[in-house]
């Protein structure tokens, strides 16, 4: 072990026993049916447009459906995990999802034929969406959990970097069917094999046990959970968050366009998003095991509203555009890591499926509207100001509302001090 267990230094025995689940949880992560697709979708549009003649904004609302079809899929995992068991759960999934991939390059005729596809997607891949990543992880890390989480969820920023370029190549070779048969042998020959290898719960032994048997978990039921006011706190903060975080993803670039910026200046201040959101998660993951949890949420959930300040500027500077976005960059980054610790320190792991799938659940309709409800304020105003009001007045809430949480239960933090 390096360091001690409070201390700054990172505490290397939890890697060194569970550096296969890291790996694991990374590229289930990377190929977790939201990260494709979303990532990868902008790729498929002029194909799909091309062959079909379907308008881009209908393509467009096919993430909707995406989206929609991942919220029952999280309702769902939870009762399936508790029933049948995590691993069996996620390896059904990662094949039905393989044949849901190849079923999809058969649709036909009308728009509504892709809709349905999209949407029943991620509901036959339910046991491969990130809850159950972030679950393994969980049982797996106490001391070191909010690093592990980042470095799990880190996934999601090589898709963005991967998917694209491959999905191109296979498009240009194959024509729009590729991406779908590529996300399916993904799934096949990577997904599956790995999660067989390397799926496993972490056991103790008793003594005078023979062999070591799965931990007993603690924590909340799905029931005592719904009773929380914590755990509404929770999804209420973090719902507000993510609404402006996804406002300022999706109009950074046109906003900067209005202010006359060449196309290439703004994509140039958009990267900085990129960076800081890659570097935030980790940096959040590394305080969130040290400090109050709560604490580190708020700062680094509060920053996006530094970020739309400085937009609400009228700046056409680059240097302070590229803070903005960095700042923006830097709660996204934090978010996802944030909900999922969150949840298993106050809530326990007893019940992790079905009280983190709900809040996903939340955190997944908050996306989906949060463009509709932008779109709107720019169609009523002719501009991003009431937008960028509104991010920074709902980060801020949602930072100051995690405040309120309050100590960390204390089973939480007996189970820590004995890991």
């Amino acid at each position: 072990m390096v360091g001690t267990k409070n201390g700054a230094a990172i505490d290397l025995a939890e890697f060194r026993q569970g550096w296969r689940v890291l790996l694991l949880a990374i590229a289930g992560v990377m190929i977790s049916i939201n990260a494709t697709l979303l990532y990868g979708f902008g790729v498929l549009v002029i194909p799909l447009q091309q062959e079909f003649g379907w308008p881009r904004p209908a393509l467009q609302a096919a993430i909707s459906f995406l989206f929609g079809g991942a919220v029952i899929g999280l309702q769902l995992v939870g009762w399936l995990n508790l029933r049948f068991g995590i691993k069996r759960v996620t390896l059904v999934s990662l094949f039905t999802m393989a044949l849901g991939f190849l079923a999809t390059t058969q649709i036909r005729g009308s728009v509504w034929s892709l809709y349905a596809a999209f949407f029943l997607l991620p509901i036959v891949g339910m046991g491969a969406l990130a809850v159950t990543w972030t679950q393994l992880l969980n049982l797996w890390y106490v001391r070191n959990r909010g690093l592990a989480l980042a470095l799990g969820l880190s996934g999601t920023g090589i898709t963005a970097a991967v998917t694209p370029p491959l999905f191109a190549w296979g498009v240009a070779h194959w024509g729009w069917q590729a991406p779908f048969v590529i996300l399916a042998l993904v799934n096949v020959l990577v997904g599956m094999p790995l999660t067989l290898a390397w799926f496993r719960l972490p056991q103790v032994r008793a003594a005078g046990e023979a062999a070591p048997a799965a931990p007993a978990l603690a924590g909340m039921s799905f029931r005592a959970s719904l009773a929380s006011p914590k755990y509404w706190i929770c999804n209420v903060a973090l719902c507000l968050v993510v609404s402006a975080v996804m406002g300022m993803v999706t109009s950074t670039v046109p906003m900067l366009r209005d202010r006359g910026l060449a196309l290439t200046s703004a994509t140039q201040v958009f990267a900085w998003f990129g960076i800081a959101l890659i570097g935030g998660r980790l940096v959040v993951g590394y305080l969130l095991d040290r400090l109050w949890p709560p604490a580190v949420a708020a700062v680094s959930l509060v920053l996006p509203a530094a970020g739309a300040a400085i937009f609400l500027s009228g700046s056409t500077d680059l240097a302070l555009l590229s803070l903005a976005a960095a700042l923006a960059g830097l709660g996204a980054g934090a978010e996802f890591d944030i909900a999922a610790f969150l949840m298993a320190r106050y809530f326990g792991l007893k019940d992790y499926g079905r009280i983190f799938g709900l809040h996903q659940g939340l955190i997944t309709v908050a996306s989906a509207g949060a463009p509709l409800m932008f779109a709107a304020m720019f169609s009523a105003t002719g501009s991003y100001t009431t937008m960028l009001v509104y991010c920074a007045a709902s980060t801020l809430a949602g930072a100051l509302l995690l405040l309120t949480l309050g100590r960390v239960p204390q089973a939480a933090v007996q189970a820590r001090a004995a890991a």
